[in-house]
């Protein structure tokens, strides 16, 4: 099954039914249901990044949205690209490169450019990060 609407993605995600609004976080849509998603409903655009889903091309959107708790979400995706870890690494939200660093598949170059981060926290994950990986 997919998600065939905007409107259905927004009815399921605020449905009352666990089992429909399980099917928001779960089901696949195509690249043009999310771009709707995004445009009419901007509200929606952290519940467009939580789905499991969610293809690449639309979290590279996500990435860049001006909501730092979307770019948050974003930076929690396990199947990020190097490219969208970088871009993340970043970002003006301390959260957001807070979660860059703890991200599993956060290239070397980028954990070092962050060990150099204005936020104590960002700076110490990499440094126990970076030393567990020389341990």
């Amino acid at each position: 099954m997919a998600i065939s609407s905007a409107d259905e993605f927004i009815r399921l995600r605020n449905s009352q039914q666990s089992d429909e609004y399980l099917r928001a976080a779960h089901e696949p849509a195509s690249t043009e249901v999310w771009i709707d998603v995004i445009e009419q409903y901007p509200e929606a655009r952290i519940w467009v990044a939580q789905n499991k889903t969610v293809p690449l091309d639309i979290l590279a959107i996500l990435a860049k949205d001006p909501d730092p708790k979307v770019r948050f979400m974003v930076a929690m995706k396990r199947k990020l690209t190097p490219e969208l870890l970088e871009l993340l690494a970043r970002d003006s939200d301390e959260s957001v490169r807070e979660r860059v660093a703890r991200h599993r598949r956060t290239p070397r170059a980028v954990l070092e450019r962050l060990a150099n981060d204005p936020w104590e926290e960002v700076r110490s994950v990499v440094a126990e990060r970076l030393n567990s990986e020389e341990g």
